[in-house]
């Protein structure tokens, strides 16, 4: 039997991929196992040539990526700045060089400051806010922010009305805000806050909900890799991710009989789930490592055919190893993540509250066009 590394799953002699995980068997574990044997002394036939081969094809592999630093996405081209373990841009995983301490798990060496393992994926700190993307208002000093600008839109995208409020703190609701709408009943009293914080080299502007009822919504601008417990606006449809964990390798009965179970896929590690109003669930779909899912009204994975504000195909979710990463497909009506704590905002990013869609407009930045 052989034992996959990244899920533990005991697999029959010889096999290529682990009948669990579906991760390949070969690479660092049959170049181990070839070590083992040629340093230990035993008595026995040599490795497999093919196994050998592919073996030294990994190391190979790995030890080139390890040390080539790209100055730009591979996938995108987007350009690159820093040390980080996914593009900003299309939010792929990329390869940081090897400089720093090896992974606890894999012993494969990562850069200082990694967060998360090139190879396994394993979380090295905690990982940075991903949403939303770009500068946020650096540059401006405190003493400049004199106004901030917002735009109400139509479901089309137009102009309805401009506001400018004074001061560096906002506040929106129905009621008792500094922004209030009173015809919007889905809007709470006091729903969410825009303010300025001090941030290096300037201020950013940032958004907090304030414990509304519907949540305060930030359309995504660029690829957002999920955590437990996000809620995802995809049309019209409010969509819970959660994590189930990884599962580990399974003891064996006493009598030694297998049991009977689903194939395809292997390992369920995460859910979506479809929300009603009342919170309740409606509707689920599981994630697996390694199977992308598309959500759409017309094509997909999962269809919500009865949804007009939901494009033909809305949304990817990607699988990233033990990762999932939601990407717009070119949607007409965008993808929102409800916001939970402090969320930076940019120049032209779309909030929602209650059923009013804003755009943010910030004051330029000094020596900017």
């Amino acid at each position: 039997m052989t034992a996959c590394a990244f899920c533990g799953r005991d697999n029959d002699a010889g096999a290529e991929f682990c009948s669990d995980c579906g991760k390949s068997l070969l690479g660092k574990l049959a170049g181990l196992q070839g070590v083992g044997r040629g340093t230990s002394g035993a008595k026995g036939a040599a490795p497999h040539p093919q196994a050998a081969t592919r073996a030294g094809s990994a190391a190979a592999t790995r030890s080139t990526v390890q040390t080539a630093v790209a100055p730009s996405c591979r996938f995108c081209a987007a350009p690159l700045s820093g040390d980080h373990p996914f593009c900003s841009a299309c939010g792929r995983r990329l390869t940081s060089q090897g400089s720093g301490p090896s992974c606890a798990r894999c012993g494969a060496p990562h850069s200082a400051g990694a967060q998360f393992c090139a190879t396994c994926g394993v979380p090295v700190a905690e990982p940075a806010p991903t949403l939303p993307r770009g500068a946020v208002s650096a540059g401006l000093r405190e003493t400049e922010v004199t106004t901030l600008g917002l735009a109400l839109l139509n479901e089309l995208g137009d102009l309805l009305e401009r506001f400018e409020r004074p001061g560096p703190h906002v506040t929106i609701g129905r009621e008792d805000a500094d922004l209030t709408f009173p015809d919007d009943a889905f809007l709470s009293p006091l729903h969410a806050k825009l303010s300025f914080e001090p941030e290096a080299g300037g201020l950013r502007l940032v958004i907090r909900d304030l414990g509304s009822r519907n949540g305060t919504w930030v359309f995504l601008e660029a690829a957002h890799r999920l955590d437990d417990g996000d809620l995802l606006l995809v049309g019209s449809q409010v969509i819970r991710f959660r994590r189930l964990g990884y599962p580990g390798p399974h003891a064996a009965d006493a009598d030694a009989t297998k049991r009977m179970g689903s194939v395809t896929p292997a390992a369920d590690i995460a859910s979506l789930t479809q929300l009603r109003a009342d919170g309740s669930a409606r509707d689920v779909i599981h994630l697996s490592p390694g199977h992308d899912i598309q959500i759409g009204r017309e094509r997909g994975h999962w269809i919500f055919p009865y949804d007009p504000s939901m494009s033909a195909v809305h949304a990817t979710i990607r699988s990233e190893d033990a990762d999932f990463v939601v990407i717009d497909a070119r949607s007409r009506n965008g993808i929102a993540v409800a916001a939970r704590g402090a969320v930076p905002l940019s120049h032209a990013s779309r909030i929602l509250v209650g059923d009013k869609l804003l755009r943010i407009e910030l004051p330029a930045a000094p020596g900017t066009a």
